[in-house]
């Protein structure tokens, strides 16, 4: 362990990241990953006491686990994987080290099931935003980005869908809880009330 270079494999994922992701990802471009999911992974990380080996791998997960959007959308999860587990045996991974870079990956599909505590520090702060302030900012982004590839909803469709996910979702580590369920439970009352308007209308 520790002969892996988590600062080459960062930088071939970001390389990519930054020439090859579609304009129209207006939610999973490269913001997305370099600007909140890692610093939120790190962050959650050290609240749960992850470091050394196991933070680099971590780190490495994150970086790669929206990379399949260079290929398409559909499936991004196992088109990250697939290019995790091509590439990083090149930067020195192991194959026991892929493998928990591919499954921390994968563990970000929709719905959720991660089972170690990577998955789970990786799957919070991939939906972190559920519980900020500026989740409607941001998740208004998320619908247009879809519009652009072909999905279009209804105001009513669109924020009942948001209303359902965010009710039916609870962050896996303990620390994910205590940042966010207070901003999830404000943002599930925002579009309650949004909800109330349209109806009304």
């Amino acid at each position: 362990m520790g002969t892996f270079n988590v600062e080459r494999a960062k930088q071939y994922a970001l390389h990519r990241l930054e020439r090859e992701l579609s304009p129209n990802l207006l939610y999973h471009g490269i913001t997305h990953t370099r600007d909140e999911v890692v610093p939120t992974v790190e962050m959650l990380a050290g609240m749960e006491g992850i470091q050394g080996d196991a933070l680099s791998l971590l780190l490495t997960a994150a970086w790669f686990h929206d990379l399949g959007f260079v290929e398409q959308p559909r499936y991004h999860e196992l088109i990250s994987a697939r290019i995790a587990v091509q590439v990083l045996p090149g930067f020195g991974y192991t194959d026991k080290q892929v493998e928990i870079v591919r499954w921390a990956i994968l563990a970000t599909a929709l719905p959720q099931y991660p089972q170690s505590l990577l998955e789970k520090i990786l799957t919070d702060a991939d939906l972190n935003v559920l519980g900020r302030d500026d989740f409607m900012l941001i998740n208004d982004n998320l619908r247009r980005e879809l519009a652009l590839f072909g999905q279009e909803f209804s105001d009513l469709d669109w924020y009942s869908r948001q209303l359902q996910f965010l009710e039916s979702h609870t962050y896996f580590t303990a620390s994910a809880r205590a940042l966010r369920d207070a901003g999830q439970l404000r943002n599930i009352h925002v579009l309650e009330k949004m909800l109330e308007g349209i109806r009304s209308q």
